[in-house]
């Protein structure tokens, strides 16, 4: 039986990812601080209790689980990759998750090989804003294709905006709250915006499917294969919960109202941002209908004790635009 081993492994991608493997007939470990709940506490998942960050207690993690594949969850800074590559250069797959942020080129849809990624200094290798998110992303991909240049079996998995249970976000939960509570969903724009989602059991199999059958240097898009807009989002959970709400469309003008920006708003980009998956499809791989993941979406969250009001502009501040935009009408 292949032992797998997570890095990360008991919040939301790695989570799921464990559960997929363990589906497909792994031996999984974990490895983290133990800062979170380890759902997996009384499984047969094992445990094994470090820092990613210190390469001393990854190397401990590799030692103790002598894993066949390693997929690493939490890999935030270009170092991290460079130290797991070193480490774990014998395993049979290390597989990196990346993130469609690692795009510096817009372009619809953005490929693997084609589309431009960031550049990353030396001052954003080693910082933590969200700023330099993507950067950071770009550089760690880049530290795969050396890695496997080098002979590693490394991979990159590049998921776009991840939604599902046990999602921590809040991106989603904001619109769960706002279509659960209210009559009328204030939405930016036009409610064409595209940002492109992944459902993360999708990618969670993607995880496992480029372990098993992808390319070492080689690093490959998630998302749904059908995108949806941000309408299309709301109306969504409309349905889950079988709620009729009123779509409130607003611009600049009357967003300025409530003194609120469009990106204030979780999952609006002003420009679309849609990832080609036709390479992840070669090797197999196929997404979950969008209805059918945003309604065990909608179901964990109404079941969690999450708030999703706490997310974006205040209600307040909304309330202050509707009002506007009903004095037009």
């Amino acid at each position: 039986m292949t032992q797998a081993l997570v890095i990360g492994g008991t919040r939301f991608i790695g989570r799921h990812t464990v559960a997929e493997l363990r589906d497909h007939g792994y031996d999984v470990a974990i490895c983290n601080r133990g800062e979170h709940e380890n759902p997996f506490a009384d499984t047969a998942v094992e445990h094994v209790q470090g820092d990613r960050t210190d390469d001393g207690d990854l190397a401990d993690a590799a030692h103790a689980v002598a894993p066949d594949v390693v997929i690493d969850c939490v890999a935030y800074h270009p170092r991290d990759v460079r130290a797991a590559t070193r480490i774990f250069d014998d395993v049979e797959a290390y597989v990196f998750v990346s993130s469609g942020a690692a795009y510096g080129e817009e372009a619809i849809p953005k490929r693997e090989g084609e589309t431009t990624l960031h550049d990353c200094s030396d001052e954003q290798a080693t910082d933590d804003s969200e700023a330099s998110y993507g950067p950071r992303k770009a550089e760690g991909d880049r530290a795969v294709f050396a890695a496997a240049a080098d002979g590693v079996n490394a991979m990159s998995v590049r998921p776009c905006n991840v939604y599902g249970p046990h999602d921590y976000t809040g991106r989603v939960d904001y619109w769960i709250d706002r279509v659960a509570n209210h009559d009328r969903v204030l939405v930016p724009g036009d409610g064409t915006n595209v940002w492109h989602r992944a459902y993360v059991e999708d990618v969670a199999a993607a995880l496992r499917i480029v372990a098993e059958d992808g390319t070492p240097g080689e690093a490959y898009n998630a998302g749904d294969r059908r995108a949806t807009t941000l309408d299309e989002l709301v109306e969504g959970i409309a349905t889950v919960l079988d709620e009729s709400v009123e779509i409130v469309h607003a611009g600049p003008r009357e967003l300025a109202a409530g003194d609120i920006d469009a990106e204030e708003f979780p999952l609006y980009r002003d420009y679309p941002h849609l990832l080609s998956t036709a390479k992840l499809s070669g090797l197999g791989w196929a997404s979950t209908p969008p209805e059918d993941a945003l309604a065990a979406t909608v179901e964990e969250y109404v079941e969690s004790d999450r708030d999703g009001s706490e997310h974006g502009p205040d209600r307040e501040a909304e309330a202050r635009v509707l009002g506007v935009l009903d004095t037009l009408a």
